[in-house]
């Protein structure tokens, strides 16, 4: 693949992350108002209007970074507001407004699978008589969509704070263990930043790429075989 090729890649891959993390974000309002608080309408997070939920860094300079390095790419937008005192069934909804957000990913990846697929045949032709024209762009942005979004549900149910996965895993935990865990909570984002940066960097170890790769990278084989 030509490097003008490879960058157009990483700004489609890029633009397709920050869609993804705001729809990811729209969908834990959405539930929580749902299920009975407010708040995230009344702070007017939820629109489509990326302005409302872009966060500098986890939004623009985070997938930016991902991209240069040439691993997955992930983003993170603001954290909707919600304040699970609204909810009518605090421990069970809260665990609904977590799975939200993931969930709303696997959607999405599953659209651009179908999408894919209904579209294939037909371009096929295209593909062959124009190389690099309008169907092969068509087909890898789809093929971008439904990856970008299955590496963020995945990655969003890791159990660590302040991802999804530790608002998922402490409603199922009770007495000493939730307190262990509570506990453990607290080194999260350090353990984040070594599993991102400092085992790849340092060690050649990729723990999370490895995780991603048997989940996302899975899956994604698996919807491309619809």
């Amino acid at each position: 693949m030509s490097s003008s090729i490879s960058v157009f890649t990483s700004v489609i891959s890029v633009v397709l992350v920050i869609f993804s993390a705001v729809l990811h974000e729209i969908a834990h309002g959405w539930v929580a108002y749902k299920l009975g608080d407010p708040t995230a309408k009344r702070a007017g997070r939820l629109t489509l209007n990326p302005a409302a939920h872009l966060d500098p860094f986890g939004s623009v300079i985070l997938p930016l970074i991902m991209a240069v390095a040439g691993g997955p790419i992930f983003a993170f937008a603001k954290p909707v507001p919600y304040d699970p005192r609204n909810l009518r069934h605090p421990r069970r909804d809260e665990l609904l407004v977590a799975l939200a957000g993931p969930a709303c990913n696997f959607l999405q990846a599953i659209a651009g699978a179908l999408l894919f697929d209904l579209l294939y045949d037909a371009l096929t032709p295209s593909l062959a008589l124009l190389g690099y024209g309008p169907a092969f762009w068509l087909l890898r942005i789809l093929y971008i969509y439904m990856y970008v979004n299955l590496v963020l549900a995945f990655f969003n149910l890791i159990p660590l704070p302040p991802l999804d996965g530790s608002t998922i895993i402490s409603p199922l935990l009770s007495g000493i263990a939730r307190e262990k865990y509570y506990q453990i909570q607290r080194y999260s984002l350090p353990v984040l930043l070594i599993v991102l940066y400092a085992l790849p960097m340092l060690f050649s170890v990729d723990p999370l790429g490895a995780y991603l790769e048997a989940t996302a990278g899975n899956m994604a084989a698996l919807l491309m075989g619809l």
